[in-house]
């Protein structure tokens, strides 16, 4: 029969880890909660109606229905909790505890905990008051655009301003207005880096770790980073702008120090840990953490993982991630190019049927995750901002480009808008390495 998998979430990072979980020869069956169109009957994966919200019951929901092991996708259950409950009641879980989250759920927590364990970010103050902070980005002797709600935002509480004035405002939105309600009650004020923006993320066991190939998202809604901040519009792996030497400094000096410097503050770090970074001339720092897979990031890292996922989680939930360390494809690149619903990151439709699902999987042997999708009178239709992303896999860098935007250009729903410029950077960056050496 196999093992049962409650996976927690609806987006296209939690269908992408379900479809992998359902590789597994141990796994019978995984179950969505709530899950998407993506994940209704497809397999060994359905969606289930499961109280999440209610983490006891949750815990007993686990215990009747024999679940061994829960992966949960997003941020604020795990903030809440949720980690925390599920080991008081003995039920395996994939994710750190609340107060190992708060490297995510608090940015003056984590930026004060890189700064005592040396971990290299950039420099930054808190305050409390718009008056404060306005202050500090008038006088401070570096570049202090970067304006942070210091709690969760639903990946949006970033700004990054072109001058003080956008700053101050950004300040004032966020304190006095209200913007990101509570969770900008404390702001954080940072120097604006410089550089190229990546990210790398680990699997963790609360001692040991496993970092990930190296990922680029595209947070902007439209070509060449212009428009509107988003939730991401697509990613791409491996980065080929990192190097080998690069990603070994990332291991020691941020990756090993944030897990070992958890370990020692008494929050041992279980689950998967996200590094945003940038390449300064300073090599690399540590822009956040985040306390989960990144979206749309997971979508073009799981695919090109060749082991097996179920066994690495649950042996970072026993503290046995050092016997079943992932494999990757280091011989493939993965793009993912997310559709979304016009308007979005504003108002938008929903309900908008969607075509050309099955041509893009069983004609071009693509990959198709679901986010905002569900399922009315037989039909896929869209029922969120971000929808679903396309991801192709080939052995360079542009033939996946060119695959992952013939796959988008396949799917057609109402006012779909979608970015044709996934992993520009990094098609930029290998023609400019190869004129240097002819």
């Amino acid at each position: 029969m196999g093992d049962t998998v409650l996976v927690v979430g609806s987006g296209g990072r939690e269908h992408t880890l379900a479809w992998k979980i359902a590789q597994s020869e141990s796994v019978g069956q995984v179950i969505m909660a709530p899950g998407n169109a993506g994940t209704k009957n497809k397999g060994k994966i359905d969606n289930a109606d499961v109280p999440v919200s209610d983490h006891k019951k949750l815990a007993d929901w686990c215990k009747e229905n024999n679940i061994s092991l829960v992966v949960v996708g997003p941020e604020n259950p795990l903030a809440d909790g949720i980690a925390d409950v599920l080991a008081a009641n003995n039920v395996p879980c994939f994710g750190p505890s609340a107060k190992a989250a708060e490297i995510e759920a608090s940015k003056n927590f984590a930026k004060s905990f890189m700064d005592r364990h040396q971990i290299p970010t950039a420099k930054w103050q808190s305050f409390t008051d718009a008056e404060s902070a306005c202050q500090h980005i008038n006088n401070a002797p570096y570049k202090a655009l970067v304006v942070k709600a210091s709690g969760l935002a639903a990946g949006k509480g970033v700004i990054v301003a072109k001058d003080k004035d956008e700053a101050c405002n950004a300040v004032k939105e966020i304190v006095q207005d209200k913007l990101f309600g509570q969770a900008g009650d404390t702001v954080v004020i940072e120097e604006l880096l410089e550089g190229e923006e990546f990210s790398v993320l680990a699997f963790s066991d609360g001692i040991c770790l496993a970092p990930m190939p190296p990922a680029q998202d595209h947070k902007r809604l439209l070509e060449g980073d212009e428009g509107p901040n988003t939730g991401g519009m697509g990613a791409y792996c491996p980065c080929p702008q990192v190097s080998a030497e690069t990603l070994k400094v990332i291991q020691t000096d941020i990756l090993h120090k944030a897990i070992k410097g958890m370990k020692e503050e008494g929050r041992p770090y279980v689950g998967v840990l996200y590094a945003g970074l940038m390449l300064t001339s300073e090599g690399p720092k540590v822009l956040e953490f985040n306390c989960r897979f990144g979206d749309p990031e997971t979508q073009v890292l799981i695919p090109l993982l060749k082991s097996d996922l179920y066994s690495t989680m649950l042996a970072c939930t026993n503290g046995t991630l050092s016997a079943a360390l992932p494999t990757w494809h280091d011989d493939k690149f993965a793009v993912g190019v997310v559709l979304a619903s016009g308007g979005y990151p504003g108002a938008y439709k929903k309900g908008m049927p969607i075509t050309g699902l099955d041509k893009i999987e069983k004609e071009m042997g693509q990959l198709v995750f679901h986010a905002g999708t569900t399922i009315k009178d037989g039909q896929v239709v869209t029922s969120g901002g971000r929808v679903l992303a396309t991801v192709a896999m080939a052995s360079d860098l542009p033939t996946a480009v060119a695959k992952a935007q013939e796959g988008a250009a396949t799917v057609q729903f109402t006012d779909a808008i979608y970015r044709k410029d996934i992993a520009k950077r990094g098609c930029d960056f290998i023609t400019k390495q190869r004129s240097v050496e002819d």
